[in-house]
């Protein structure tokens, strides 16, 4: 445990690390690359490039420095995070690389400023934050491997089918390359998928939800092709549709995160899904479907219009297996043939008014998925409505952002 002073010291660093939070992650992120070019194996190019790692980084240092007297306050951060690093192959030999560039990182930025009992401070409450890391870390790969079909890292896969879902989005199945058993998971979870991309020098990891439930022959991900100007978002999801086919092998790591269904609940279950947010909502609608067929249900899925909007079919398909489902479209530009159809919703947006006529509970679990603005405009909208906010449940793609911050 810290003693008083370090503690001390540490929260004196919080009004410091409000103004130049970001500027020492940057700092930090651009010296470890330097320094240790092999990581850029494992790190997302793309949230360096946006800026949002070094975002996400700086929240989470100035969380630790908030509550460094009661860390107990930031473990539901640090398990979020610690999700993406077991699904990343982060181990427990990263963390010293991390914290001696960190400390450097704040020298650099502070200059005199970061004295050496600050710095002596930092790097004895990183020791700490570390060690929670690495626990709970240590855990989650033994509990990965110790399910039936689990492993601990990455391991080969063959895509045995692909399929077109819509004019962006295709769904990829995948098999144990080794004939091995499919992995269990939860519905909502997701896996890592590691490329060899011709001509780049690293290689590259992607995060992709599992889009169907679990228990059957393969795993299926679905994949938003990325537009063709958009070069860094592109170059995977491109990959994965231009390059990969039927009988080629790529790489997973076994499923992770902890945006889950809980089936144990009797609640009325609402999904509202923006664009490729609907992707873990599939794998939890179907595990609905299996398991709780009576459970009220409501699945709202936003999209600019039909061609753009996967798993139509399969969605219309769910009405002779759920007992008490309602199935709402809303589409930014509906062509006619949008608009005729049984299950068209609205124009526009999911706000407050059309969840009230379309649900019109505020005790339902509802979850949402999708871009950072669809998720702040549905969720501010929810807690207008009065929804509490443990009744809302929400993923981000990528590091998580300030939903309160008016940026994307």
């Amino acid at each position: 445990m810290l003693n008083a002073k370090t503690i001390e010291i540490i929260k004196s660093t919080v009004p410091v690390l409000e103004v130049h939070g970001v500027e020492i992650t940057t700092v930090f992120y651009k010296n470890l690359f330097e320094k240790h070019p092999e990581l850029l194996n494992i790190f997302n190019h793309v949230n360096q490039q946006k800026g949002r790692q070094q975002t996400a980084l700086a929240n989470t240092v100035l969380a630790a420095a908030k509550y460094i007297d009661q860390l107990e306050a930031i473990i539901p951060a640090v398990t979020l995070i610690a999700h993406k690093h077991r699904s990343l192959g982060i181990k427990a030999e990263h963390y010293p690389i991390v914290g001696e560039n960190l400390l450097g990182a704040i020298k650099q930025v502070l200059g005199d400023a970061a004295t050496d009992e600050i710095i002596n401070a930092w790097a004895e409450a990183y020791g700490v934050i570390a060690q929670a890391f690495i626990d709970i870390e240590h855990q989650m790969y033994a509990d990965a491997a110790a399910k039936p079909g689990g492993f601990e890292e990455f391991k080969e896969f063959t895509v045995v089918d692909k399929i077109q879902e819509s004019d962006v989005i295709t769904s990829f199945y995948l098999q144990p390359a080794d004939g091995s058993a499919v992995p269990v998971f939860e519905p909502g979870q997701y896996v890592t998928v590691r490329v060899s991309i011709p001509g780049e020098k690293y290689l590259f990891n992607r995060q992709y939800s599992l889009s169907n439930a679990s228990g059957k022959e393969a795993l299926r991900i679905s994949v938003k092709r990325e537009a063709e100007g958009d070069v860094p978002n592109g170059k995977v999801t491109n990959f994965l549709h231009d390059r990969v086919k039927v009988g080629d092998t790529i790489d997973l790591t076994a499923p992770a995160g902890q945006f889950t269904l809980n089936l144990k609940e009797q609640t009325p279950v609402v999904f509202i899904a923006g664009g490729v947010g609907v992707t873990p909502f599939m794998s939890m609608v179907q595990s609905v479907a299996e398991q709780q067929p009576e459970r009220e249900t409501y699945f709202i899925q936003a999209s600019r219009d039909g061609r753009h909007q996967a798993f139509k079919p399969e969605l219309k398909g769910l009405k002779d297996r759920l007992a008490n489902y309602q199935l709402t479209f809303v589409y930014d530009n509906p062509t006619e043939e949008d608009r005729n159809d049984e299950d068209f919703g609205k124009q526009g947006f999911v706000d407050a008014e059309f969840i009230k006529q379309t649900v019109g509970d505020v005790s339902a679990d509802y979850y949402i998925c999708g871009p950072v603005p669809f998720l702040r405009f549905v969720i501010t909208s929810l807690k207008s409505l009065g929804v509490p906010e443990e009744k809302i449940h929400f993923e981000f793609f990528g590091p998580a952002v300030n939903l309160d911050e008016q940026t994307a």
